[in-house]
This record gives C-alpha cells, structure tokens and sequence, in this order.
C-alpha cells in the first residue's frame, strides 16, 4: 500500500531555499512587506538580485579601492558596530586617528565633505578679516579649473559662493594658473588647484600658481590663500614625487584634503581635511558636545560614522609603511605603462593623459567617422569591463576621451587582457556599416532634368534604419556564436 502526504505551506521538512514559496512570489519594491521571510530566503533574494551588478575589480571608472587583504577584512568586519562619534567609549579607535604630533585637521568620510569643510574655513576667514576692515561680505568667489571634480560646484551652490572656472582648451585639461590668478580679486576667498585630475591623472602646478599669487597678493594687498585638492594624488606624490612642490611646502597654501579611500588604499568611506596652522581654521566652526561622555570637539558636516574605515587606514599604514606604498604605487605607474603602449599599438588612439600624474590612461579616437568613444565602452562592457567615455568640460567639450584608471588590484595581466579586448571591439565595430554623417538626408533625381534634389527622412524613418542595421549585425553575431 503506497502512502502519501500532502505538502503545505508551512512544511519545513524541505530546507532548501529554492524550494520554497519565497522564491515564487514577487516581492513589494516600494513598500515594505506586511509578512516576514525567512533570513535564508531574504539573503538569496537580495545575492541572487547582487549578481547582476558589475565586478568591482572590473569597473575601470572608479579611484575607489575595491580591494584589500583578507586579514584587514576581518578587521573591518570585528569593528563594524562601532560608531566612531562615540569616541569617549572606544578610546583605543580614537586613538589610531589621532596618532599626530602637529597635525590640524580631521577625518570625514572622503574628499567631498573634506572641500565643503575647507571651503566653509576659507569663507569664514573671508568674511572675519572683511568685516575688520569694514567692507561688505555679500559676494565670496573660488577661483578654480572647468576640470574640477562635481563637489566643489556643490560647495559653491550649497554655500553661497561664486565659482570662477578657467576654461580649458585643446591639449590643456588643466587650471591654466597664470589665467586663475587673472580671475582673483579681492573676494576671492581662494584658488583650488587638483592634485591629479578626475579627467586625466594631471597633476596641476601648484609651485607655478603659488609663486604668481604670492607677486599678485603683494601688489594688491590682498591675502589670497591656495587649498589643494589631493584626492587622489595626496597618496602618490609623497612616494612617486617627493620632490614636487604641492603642500605645505608652500606658503599660500592652507589647507589640503586626501582620500583614504583612493590610494590611501582603503574602502570607500574615509577621507580628511588639514590645515597648516589652528588659525586657519576659525574657532566659530568647531562645537563642544559632552553629552557622549567627555567634552568633544566636532567639526563635519555629518555626526555617525563607522569606525571600520579608519581602522582599516591604520592597518595599511603600519602593514606597508612607507616602502608598501612606494611599491604599489610603482606597481600602478608600470601597469600604466603597458596599457598605454598597447593602446598605443593599435594606432588608432591618441593619448591625453599624462606620465606624471595619477596612474590612469585617459585616451581618444584618432577617427571617429565610423564609430565613437561611446560605442567602444558599450562593447567593453561584454567583456565584463566598466571603461567609462565621457566629453571634456568648456572649452574643450568637443573631446571625447576612454578612462581607465589603475588601481593596486590591476595586474600586468589585466592590462594586457584589457589591450586584447579593446583590439577585439575595434574588429567588431569596423564590421558594422559606417555612420552616415548626414543619416537623415537622401538624395533623389529629379527624372525631368537630371536634377539631385535633397529630401530630409523623417526621424522615425531615420530610426527605422539604424535599427534594421543593428539587428542585422545582432543576427549575424548569434549565427558566428551558436551554442551546440
């Protein structure tokens, strides 16, 4: 005699997750669910969604860190749950980033929030210093290059400050500084100059806009100070360049931010702001909290934070010292190298960034009649890598250029996989049929006198058409690919 049982909903004899109803019902995505799931099933919803993302160690876009040791993960992941604010309870985290004789400064968590702290210290100073002399603060301006990166347009915006932008030209992507130090004037509350461009690696020269802005303050008066966004270079000049004149070095400049989580090699989510001296920043801007449990300055934008990040700092510090971080940055600066000249190879690409700069690549199109920067990174993309394509900024908008930017996790071996992929999209994209520069155009003759008369398709004829070509190649792709 056979026996049978009849399953329900709530059997729980069958663990297997994919057996389960969780994974047959669709899950509200703008409302929180009025039942609870399983931990097991909530966990292989959200990973099995998670795997549709990109491969971080891939994406070729970012300066963020997307990888670190093991053991310093462990470490992340033990310290976790500290909120680095309550530092009266974690004493010993505190400590590991207060570990400075001299330094004024303090951790954000990245560049973003280090500029608008910066900025707020140079208004601030404006202001004080224009109200001692009796004259009107109502017009604060930055002068800074076209090619800065988005956060200092939200400090002008968020705070009340004009941004004057040197326009950038062909074969300049950078601040010019004898024309930044033409735009200052006396409300000009200071000049920002890029230590390793977002656009191309560049570094600017902060020596040069130094030395023109010491001669312009002494004829006029003024007292026109520098800050320096180091974002990414402040972690590769002092071991590639030591010898560069950006920093303190220098006597116009204040104040200076970096990214821990750039090549300080750190997640994302740690950065810093410091000052040559206490009386670059203003004491108005620095509140006194004791309600965690001893006095506390504080001086941010936000309050919570973890304390993962800096930890992890510390770990990288004390694991590679200075001679670590002078081999990986060395490692980046080769790797650079290979993928530069490999690019170079194919003869198809010119190349705007520099050898003196942050490791990165930027590159374009010598011809760009048959195909653009754009496609190329839309086809990369099949290949599992992320190689952004953008347009300069004014005056050099009509650039269109291809990153990559070398981090510590991208071997010889990546770059020279990268070349080989790149020379493949190439081959496809000169399989495809030539761009039409004047697609919507046809010409007819006029059957009476042999005349061409011009008539102009509609755009959804011209759509139609660039469709029928691209499924055509599709087809073809799908016929050179079968899978038996």
């Amino acid at each position: 005699m056979a026996l049978s049982t009849t399953a329900s909903q709530s059997d729980v004899s069958v663990h297997s997750t994919f057996a389960s109803r969780y994974v047959r019902a669709s899950l509200p995505r703008f409302k929180i669910p009025e039942q609870s799931i399983p931990k097991d099933a909530a966990y292989q919803i959200i990973n099995d969604e998670l795997m549709l993302d990109g491969n971080p160690r891939l994406n070729l876009a970012s300066f963020v860190t997307t990888w670190m040791e093991p053991e310093c993960d462990k470490l992340i992941m033990a310290a976790i749950n500290k909120n680095y604010v309550d530092m009266d309870e974690y004493p010993v985290t505190t400590e590991l980033q207060a570990k400075s004789e001299t330094a004024v400064g303090v951790g954000t968590v990245g560049s973003s929030e280090a500029i608008m702290l910066a900025g707020l210290a140079f208004k601030r100073r404006w202001q004080n210093r224009r109200k001692q002399e009796g004259k009107p603060i109502d017009s604060p301006n930055i002068v800074t290059g076209a090619n800065v990166q988005v956060c200092w347009e939200k400090f002008a915006r968020y705070f009340e400050v004009e941004l004057k932008e040197v326009k950038l030209r062909d074969g300049y992507y950078v601040m010019d500084p004898e024309k930044a130090v033409e735009m200052v004037d006396e409300n000009t509350i200071c000049v920002a100059a890029i230590l390793g461009s977002t656009l191309n690696g560049e570094f600017e020269d902060v020596k040069c806009l130094n030395d023109l802005l010491l001669a312009k303050n002494e004829e006029t008066g003024w007292n026109t100070p520098i800050h320096v966004d180091a974002a990414s270079g402040g972690f590769i000049a002092p071991f590639l360049y030591p010898d560069l004149e950006w920093d303190f070095r220098l006597p116009l400049v204040k104040s200076i931010n970096v990214s821990g989580h750039k090549y300080g090699l750190v997640y994302a989510g740690i950065g810093w702001v410091i000052w040559r001296s206490k009386e670059d920043l203003p004491d108005e801007l620095i509140f006194h909290i004791n309600y965690l449990g001893a006095d506390q300055p504080t001086f941010t934008l936000n309050f919570s934070k973890g304390s993962s990040q800096v930890i992890a700092q510390y770990y990288q510090l004390i694991r590679l010292g200075y001679e670590g971080y002078k081999m990986v940055m060395e490692n980046c600066t080769d790797n650079m190298v290979v993928l530069k000249e490999g690019l170079e190879k194919t003869g198809r690409f010119d190349i705007v960034s520099k050898d003196v700069g942050v490791p990165l690549v930027a590159f374009t199109l010598k011809d760009r009649n048959h195909f653009d920067e754009f496609q190329i990174s839309d086809m990369l993309r099949r290949y599992g890598w992320i190689v952004p394509a953008y347009t300069m900024p004014p005056d050099a908008q009509h650039v269109t250029v291809l990153r990559v930017v070398i981090r510590e996790d991208f071997s010889r071996t990546l770059a020279e996989r990268l070349v080989i992929d790149v020379t493949k999209v190439l081959h496809e994209l000169d399989s495809l049929p030539a761009r039409v520069i004047n697609s919507g155009n046809v010409s007819v003759t006029d059957a009476d006198n042999g005349t061409k008369v011009v008539v102009k398709k509609s755009e959804i004829e011209t759509q139609r058409e660039i469709t029928s070509v691209w499924k055509k190649f599709v087809m073809e792709r799908k016929k050179m690919n079968g899978v038996c």
